[in-house]
């Protein structure tokens, strides 16, 4: 493949074209998804996103990955629903540290409708202070999603997390259609769409090739596909599970960016096990997002300031927020935050 063609956006993969793309050699596969990743981002420019658990512990479903289901005991404390005002100062620490979206998830199968006015309150405050916003709240119906969306809510966050064939080996309590439909709730309110699974949970490379065919032959592909590896949990029925081959989760990344060219392809759970050449490897196959924050939810990440020593070290600076203008205000808002952030010298002192 020669620098010059044009990766063709594609919703119509079959098996084995797939299969065909994880099976290339090595370098042949990183190759084509560099220069399929050039074609549409700067591939020194990483987006940072941090993630807030807004709700811990006690969900119902059986995921078998999963420390906050209340079937498994992982020692893990379950806690309400997070006041507002605390979820703003966490959100504010996140944009001081250089985060440009903040992530908020809640471990609800699907959140009730008493609680939707607070996460609605949250969307707008976090929106007030210059970020995109995040959710992950578990299923929603057609008029939670529009409630959400109202509230200005840019991204909404539900992987598929496997192939619809081995589903049924991770989950049981809901089906791989309910997933499907919520995001299909989610783009009917004109949401953007975040989904994508997790590896390294027993699956197998047709399992890695049919969760990344789901996705993509999405009517529309999601503008952030987060690959999380599995984190081994004590108390989870996975807890024993065999490690993944690194160059398999490397290749699984390099084809996610070759069928999902412009999607934000992100390293999510799991980097706290990942040395840095392997998280190096996994930005040139063409992961261009990270979760930035100490926590993912429940379970570790690297510290902020070492993520920002490994992308000095690799030339990489973080993606500035990229906002749709429609009118006079918002572009004066606009230039007003780009000029705020040009001074600002918080984000970079952390890798002098």
């Amino acid at each position: 493949m020669s620098a010059s063609q044009t990766t063709a956006i594609r919703h119509d993969w079959t098996r084995d074209e797939v299969l065909a793309l994880f099976d290339q050699p090595f370098n042949d596969l990183l190759f084509q998804a560099q220069v399929t990743h050039r074609q549409h981002f700067n591939p020194n420019e990483v987006q940072l996103s941090t993630l807030l658990s807004i709700k811990t512990g006690a969900c119902p479903e059986d995921c078998k990955y999963c420390p906050q289901s209340a079937r498994y005991d992982t020692g893990l404390e379950k806690e309400k629903l997070m006041a507002v005002e605390q979820v703003i100062e966490e959100a504010k620490a996140a944009k001081e540290t250089g985060a440009t979206r903040f992530c908020m998830g809640a471990a609800w199968r699907s959140p009730k409708d008493k609680d939707l006015p607070y996460v609605a309150e949250m969307v707008r405050e976090v929106k007030a202070l210059g970020m995109e916003t995040c959710m992950t709240l578990g299923m929603l119906k057609e008029e939670q999603a529009q409630m959400l969306a109202d509230a200005g809510l840019d991204y909404y966050n539900h992987n598929l997390d496997t192939s619809p064939e081995y589903y049924g080996e991770i989950i049981t309590t809901r089906t791989y259609e309910d997933r499907l439909n919520t995001l299909g709730n989610v783009r009917k309110a004109g949401m953007k769409v975040c989904a994508g699974g997790i590896v390294g949970m027993g699956e197998g490379e047709k399992d890695r090739a049919g969760l990344l065919m789901q996705l993509a032959n999405l009517p529309q592909h999601p503008e952030s596909v987060p690959i999380n590896m599995l984190v081994k949990v004590a108390g989870t029925p996975l807890d024993q599970q065999q490690d993944l081959d690194t160059f398999e989760f490397i290749r699984t990344i390099a084809v996610a960016r070759i069928m999902m060219p412009k999607s934000h392809v992100r390293l999510s759970a799991g980097r706290e096990e990942m040395n840095d050449e392997m998280q190096a490897m996994a930005f040139m196959a063409g992961a261009n997002s990270i979760f930035y924050c100490e926590k993912l939810l429940t379970t570790p990440n690297p510290k902020a300031n070492s993520d920002m020593q490994l992308l000095d070290r690799l030339g990489i600076t973080p993606e500035k927020r990229h906002v749709e203008q429609d009118s006079q205000e918002q572009e004066e808002a606009l230039r007003k935050t780009l000029a705020e952030a040009e001074t600002d010298h918080l984000f970079y002192n952390a890798v002098n």
